[in-house]
């Protein structure tokens, strides 16, 4: 897609300004905690994590991951326009197998306020790109405000993409095969409510446990987890049960390293196979941080398929001076 070369020969500005990988749709919360109540424990415990091995890891898994990138390409005035990339990817594992991409999807889309340009560049720009996402134009003249409104339209295709490619994916699952997604299991109601569909939530912007159970859930050593919550509502009123994970010691380091919150369906016997879960994902860590490696390739994966242009890195605003 070349559509910003047609609007520069027309007499755009061309730019070149790359920010860094937009964040996964579950970055963002508030500070108030979401209502939850347990459904494990008379009050919040840590429980040791068994050390299972491969044991505990199913015979068949898919993951999925997806990833997100935008530029700004040209300006039509002071108007940025901008190319935006969202993909997600569903990569199966057979029993002692590689990933192999069962699902995935791309959209490559350009992101720009119609109200806001010139009625001969916004002709030529519907016309050059099939795929053109409106924003609003309220931000323009606050270059920093109005990159944030593309973000944010940017994320929420991430998120539809990877909603999407969950639900395709759940629709072609074995019955002893288990969808595991980087992010929100809740994003769909169709998947929150699977049995055998896990979250791995590494942003930790929402609050959903205050005092004491915070502090258990932040402080939680190495190997532990937490009981077993119910999250009532949120963001897409789809309940789902959910404990906190640490896979990695965080002591020397900082709270939230190696901590996971991990999603599955509200169905009762899940909880007691909470610890169980928790040995698998304890046997698939990656040596750093909280990714586990089959997430980080099908990142790794996205990545090399994403057009060569939204690789680069991010260029400073700041004039070369002189040598």
């Amino acid at each position: 897609m070349t559509w910003w070369r047609d609007l520069i020969a027309a007499g755009a500005v061309p730019a070149a300004f790359v920010p860094p990988d937009v964040r996964s749709p579950d970055a963002e919360g508030s500070g108030a905690p979401i209502p939850t109540d347990l459904v494990e424990d008379a009050e919040l415990q840590t429980h040791p994590v068994p050390d299972l091995g491969l044991s505990a890891v199913p015979p068949v898994v898919s993951f999925l991951d997806g990833i997100a990138r935008w530029s700004v390409m040209a300006y039509d005035g002071y108007v940025p326009l901008v190319r935006a990339y969202a993909a997600a990817a569903a990569r199966r594992r057979p029993t002692r197998g590689a990933l192999r991409t069962t699902h995935e999807k791309s959209r490559d889309f350009a992101v720009a306020p119609l109200e806001r340009m010139s009625a001969s560049h916004r002709a030529l720009l519907t016309k050059a790109c099939p795929d053109v996402e409106p924003v609003s134009g309220d931000h323009v003249g606050h270059p920093l405000l109005y990159l944030e409104t593309v973000e944010t339209a940017v994320r929420r295709a991430r998120a539809h993409v990877e909603r999407e490619i969950a639900e395709a994916a759940l629709a072609t699952l074995a019955d002893d095969e288990w969808l595991v997604l980087d992010g929100l299991l809740s994003r769909s109601a169709a998947v929150a409510k699977h049995p055998r569909a896990m979250g791995l939530i590494r942003s930790h912007g929402t609050q959903f446990l205050e005092g004491r159970g915070l502090e258990l859930a932040l402080t939680l050593p190495a190997g532990h987890r937490t009981s077993v919550f119910r999250v009532q509502g949120g963001h897409t009123r789809s309940e789902v049960y959910s404990w906190y994970l640490r896979l990695w010691p965080w002591e020397g380091l900082d709270l939230l390293y190696g901590l996971l919150r991990v999603e599955v369906g509200p169905h009762p016997g899940l909880v007691s196979r909470a610890s169980a879960l928790s040995a698998w994902l304890m046997a698939e860590r990656a040596p750093y941080s909280s990714p586990l490696y089959p997430l980080h390739h099908v990142e790794d994966y996205l990545k090399s398929r994403a057009p060569r242009d939204l690789q680069q890195l991010r260029r400073t605003r700041l004039p070369r001076t002189a040598s």
